[in-house]
């Protein structure tokens, strides 16, 4: 499915915008050009495909605008290459409300419903994103409407093990220099373009195309 050219021209704006707000200081460069390692995709890290040609990471919160901005990009990606690329999503969350995001979406994921919840919450950040006050409950009523096993989700939210996989997330995006989200890689490599067509390319040079 090709992108298409509105989409392309709006995209480029927010990735434009996106390498603005990620590199305000020279710190979120230091691991522009880092290896690859266990640190980037680890064994419990969220997929959102499993293609076997070239692998996608995305740092984002559900809470952050520009991730926002990029969530429909992703998809059209995901819909053209998710049968060659695995798309990996890891934990940044930096906004009020984003670690209970993230904590739902990792216990959506442990009865294997990570995708659809990843979709909820992107799909619906404008009624809970940027409330001062929690929004778990909120979260907890897209759980019950994706049909989860609600005690097995609260057990999962309320587990030290799950804040930890989250932490862990971002203490590896700090290692990497990462200061902001959205941040890409692909393959192992930081890739910061300007426009969709840029990201394209990329991952089409990844797959050899």
């Amino acid at each position: 499915m090709a992108l298409s050219l509105a989409l392309i021209v709006v995209a480029g704006l927010v990735l434009t915008g996106m390498l603005i707000l990620t590199n305000r200081d020279d710190s979120s460069t230091v691991a522009a050009n880092v290896e690859p390692t266990a640190q980037l995709v680890r064994e419990d890290s969220p997929q959102l495909s499993e293609g076997g040609e070239a692998v996608f990471v995305e740092f984002l919160d559900f809470e952050c605008e520009g991730c926002l901005a990029l969530y429909p990009v992703i998809e059209d990606l995901r819909d053209q290459y998710g049968d060659r690329v695995t798309f990996v999503v890891r934990h940044m969350p930096l906004h009020d409300n984003s670690v209970d995001a993230a904590l739902a979406a990792e216990a959506a994921a442990e009865q294997g419903q990570f995708e659809a919840m990843y979709q909820r919450l992107f799909g619906t950040v404008d009624q809970w994103g940027h409330q001062s006050t929690s929004q778990a409950e909120i979260f907890a009523g897209y759980a019950g409407e994706l049909g989860l096993d609600m005690d097995r989700f609260r057990a999962v939210v309320n587990d030290p093990a799950t804040l930890s996989r989250i932490e862990q997330s971002t203490q590896d995006a700090q290692a990497f220099g990462v200061t902001g989200t959205p941040t890409l890689f692909l393959d192992g490599q930081r890739v910061e373009p300007t426009s969709v067509a840029e990201l394209v390319s990329s991952i089409e040079a990844a797959l050899g195309d």
